[in-house]
């Protein structure tokens, strides 16, 4: 069991944990959670779970999902980086990795739903652009806790699991990301309904946080440069908040490691208010959002409403780590995959590639030096090995909607499946 306190970076305010997503007092930067090891042991849990010291949870699941990380050959060679670490995220069983979903969201999921368990009651809700959603749902059919998942319908298809899904309500509506966010908040007015929370559960940035836990691990020291593709920014807040527990540990040095986070065009709301040095995104950061949406090569990256200039959020890492938030093609994106796979022997996730590219492009550019020790965060990946090795089983949506459906129908439909399944 881990022991810890939330705290306000605003008020410091530090308050006990029943699942809470907000400060008590009513400020609106992004709590974070205050453990009461300072020195993280690795311990005899399962997957994620042997980060215990640092995640907000009581007791474990049953899993072999965490992230693995080796120092990279192929890419590395044909880059000419004598430092690249790869912390990989997905399924490629040659390397020890196990997450089933393919995705680092697992990170997050497994960690959210036993800190549910372990402090309220209720029926947790997921909006999601697919990734998120398939993890959520990964847990739920493993664990039987129920969930409700919404998501554009263009996402239906990336809800698969390893195991029948019974307890999950999966919820489409035509439309992108936002949408489904938007319709998610609506539903978690019901009664018995909790948000996940996103940005705001401490349980999901701490999960993902182990990406950079897990690689100081393997290098014995915090990197000098970390990589992530970007949509909510959730992955590289969690990355600086692990990163401030890893100096506090003393071990791993006092460096605090440079964020370097991109953004796929002509999608890049980030991009463009980080170029201003604008803590605020406008609608002009997002020119044509609808159409920008269907032209890039990963849509999971693609949140109108990130976690960027919120205290704590985004705009706040990037400053304190002099960071870097830069834009990268959808073909640029799709020749890196191409490159990671052939040079490293496995297939990335879309957002990974993006990542890929973010990487070529700042290193010739001159942002990074050849001999930085650099952590690449591949988000996901592994999907063909998957499929070859385990079964699928797609999750159909229990109900489709659009924009324009009375929000009293999908009330009466997801209270009576409540009724049967909370």
């Amino acid at each position: 069991m881990s022991e810890y306190i939330l705290t306000c970076p605003q008020c410091n305010h530090e308050f006990a944990d029943t699942y809470t997503l907000t400060c008590p007092h009513g400020c609106k930067g992004l709590i974070r959670t205050r453990y009461a090891v300072r020195q993280i042991t690795l311990r005899d849990e399962p997957g994620i779970f042997k980060y215990s010291d640092w995640l907000p949870v009581t007791g474990s699941i049953p899993t072999l999902a965490e992230p693995i990380c080796y120092k990279s050959e192929g890419l590395a060679g044909i880059l000419n980086l004598s430092n690249l670490w790869i912390a990989f995220s997905g399924y490629w069983p040659d390397k020890g990795a196990f997450t089933v979903s393919g995705s680092f969201k697992e990170f997050e999921a497994f960690p959210t739903m036993q800190r549910l368990a372990g402090r309220t009651k209720g029926v947790i809700l997921v909006s999601s652009a697919g990734n998120t959603g398939r993890a959520f749902a990964e847990v739920s059919a493993q664990t039987g806790q129920p969930v409700i998942i919404v998501i554009p319908e263009t996402a239906q298809s990336r809800i698969f699991t390893t195991t029948p899904a019974s307890n999950v309500m999966l919820i489409s509506i035509s439309g992108d990301y936002t949408d489904a966010i938007s319709l998610g908040n609506k539903i978690c007015t019901l009664p018995g309904i909790i948000p996940e929370g996103g940005a705001k559960n401490v349980a999901r940035r701490d999960g993902m946080g182990t990406v950079m836990v897990a690689g100081t691990l393997a290098m014995g020291v915090l990197p000098d440069l970390y990589l992530q593709a970007v949509g909510s920014g959730t992955g590289g807040i969690a990355a600086y908040e692990a990163s401030l527990r890893l100096i506090a540990d003393g071990r791993f040095g006092k460096r605090m490691p440079r964020l370097l986070l991109f953004q796929n065009e002509p999608f890049v709301p980030m991009v463009r208010a980080w170029s201003f040095r604008r803590r605020e995104i406008w609608e002009e950061d997002m020119p044509d959002a609808e159409n920008a949406i269907t032209r890039v090569f990963s849509d999971v990256l693609t949140n109108r409403e990130p976690a960027y200039g919120v205290a704590g959020g985004v705009f706040d890492v990037l400053t304190a780590t002099k960071g870097i938030m830069g834009s990268v093609s959808s073909r640029d994106a799709k020749d890196a995959g191409n490159l990671f796979s052939s040079c490293e022997g496995i297939d990335p996730d879309p957002a990974a590639a993006v990542c890929v590219a973010g990487l070529i492009q700042a290193l010739r550019s001159g942002v990074i030096r050849p001999d930085e020790k650099i952590l690449l965060n591949i988000t996901g990946g592994g999907y063909l090995m998957r499929e070859k090795n385990l079964p699928e089983y797609v999750k159909k949506p229990d109900m489709r909607v659009t924009k324009a459906t009375p929000f009293k129908k999908i009330s009466a439909r997801v209270q009576r499946w409540m009724r049967l399944h909370a």
